[in-house]
């Protein structure tokens, strides 16, 4: 309890962590505020067709199922941060915002996030109402009416409801990421997918009672959970670092470098959005084939449980792992901005040869990044095939779960060491790595 107890002995710790929890209180009781005008039983049955809406309901944290205000949950925000770090790219001028500007640039593109914010919501919440008003498709998956009075005036009102709703929501992740402890978003999305946690269990417990699955089988499960996230957490922490040693040179009456030091790369430097893009994508003819019965036996083999399916997810995990770290980590950049600061790799030349260095190693330690990435989301589809796992203990969920939870630990013991406590993992002070740490050097 010592480590645990010093949390609460630091007051700006204690008002920072009552903050947090604050606000994922109000964002989850905004959860069951159902927009007006709405049958939420109808909407229940939609969402247990599964496809894109079943994704789209784990991110918003149930919320998508109730129709609540928070129904689009994060997702415009994540969704618009994405586009702005692919234009940064592609767009001289952002990238030119992102790497010269300093502080400053870095608020333009976040207040340049927040109007995509808008934009997108408005956009997602007129053809979400939109398609709800159509009969022809909400009929294929319940028989029930989901909108009471379809109209101009349910329209305006529940695009205004839903866009307010994720506005707010992002200014709640602002508000704990400024006045908190930890990512606000990021913990918005932790807050949505453990909240769900009860109910998988309670349909462990029935299934059990059932006679659907025995004691052995429940051992083997727990066993393998805790395998999984003890594999997520290694691989999570894991760094290649890279020795770097500084030259020494003389500024006036004073020298500088000298020092030797690493560069830390990163394990995963690509993060969960892999497997997010490669599960958006293959969810995506199963929900289109319900308009277009073309589709529908391309369709069929579009489910969890078959091998085609599985075998897409992991090619489409292993392309888009490469993609997603080629965008995040540019290894041009960190070999010039060794070479200004008058550091080398021993061994290589600076410039382009540390550059092509850097990107040998990435390569390989993104392949196996990819393969990793991939083994953990197919893991709980192969069971659910098999029958003795009645909810999804593995994949993305999973990776985001561990993720924030680390960051939030490591920000946690950072107020703690700063202030001379003891560590929060050890006594001998802090165990984990700072996830990010490559990005952060880069």
């Amino acid at each position: 309890m010592g480590p645990l107890a010093n949390i609460f002995k630091i007051p700006e710790l204690r008002r920072r962590l009552a903050f947090t929890v604050g606000m994922l209180a109000v964002y989850r009781l905004g959860i069951f505020i159902t927009t007006p005008g709405v049958n939420r039983q109808a909407m229940q049955e939609l969402i247990k067709s599964g496809g894109l809406f079943g994704m789209f309901n784990l991110f918003s944290g149930g919320a998508l199922e109730q129709f609540s205000i928070f129904a689009l949950g994060i997702m415009p925000y994540i969704s618009a941060s994405i586009i702005l770090q692919l234009l940064t790219v592609v767009v001289p001028s952002l990238e030119r915002l992102q790497k010269q500007e300093g502080e400053a640039g870095r608020q333009k593109i976040n207040q340049y996030t927040r109007y995509g914010n808008l934009i997108l919501s408005i956009g997602q919440a007129y053809f979400i109402t939109r398609g709800l008003e159509n009969p022809q498709f909400t009929q294929k998956f319940t028989s029930m009416h989901i909108i009471d009075h379809p109209g101009l005036g349910f329209e305006l009102t529940t695009v205004l409801t839903l866009a307010a709703g994720s506005t707010f929501v992002m200014w709640l992740g602002e508000q704990i990421t400024e006045r908190g402890i930890g990512n606000g978003i990021s913990l918005i999305i932790f807050a949505g997918i453990v909240a769900r946690i009860p109910a998988a269990v309670g349909s462990t417990v029935a299934m059990y009672q059932h006679n659907q699955i025995d004691e052995m089988t429940i051992a083997i499960l727990l066993l393998m959970m805790v395998g999984v996230i003890g594999a997520v957490v290694f691989m999570e922490t894991g760094q290649r670092r890279i020795p770097v040693q500084y030259a020494k040179r003389v500024e006036g009456q004073k020298m500088y470098g000298g020092q030797s030091t690493h560069l830390p790369l990163k394990f995963n430097v690509s993060g969960v959005m892999p497997p997010i893009f490669a599960s958006s994508i293959l969810l995506f003819p199963t929900t289109v084939a319900n308009w277009f019965p073309v589709l529908s036996g391309f369709s069929q083999h579009m489910n969890r449980a078959d091998w085609l399916y599985n075998s897409l997810y992991i090619v489409m995990t292993i392309f888009f792992a490469y993609f997603y770290t080629a965008i995040a980590f540019n290894p041009i950049d960190v070999a010039d901005n060794l070479k200004k600061n008058g550091g080398y790799v021993p061994g290589i030349r600076p410039g382009k040869k540390t550059a092509e260095y850097l990107d040998h190693v990435l390569s390989r330690i993104t392949f196996g990044a990819a393969i990793y990435l991939a083994a953990v989301c197919v893991l709980p589809n192969l069971l659910q095939a098999q029958g003795l796992a009645s909810f999804r203990f593995g994949g993305t969920a999973l990776l985001i779960v561990v993720g924030v939870a680390l960051d939030t630990v490591q920000q946690i013991e950072a107020h703690l060491i700063t202030r001379h406590y003891e560590g929060f993992i050890s006594r001998r002070g802090p165990r984990i790595r700072r996830r990010g740490a490559a990005e952060a050097a880069a």
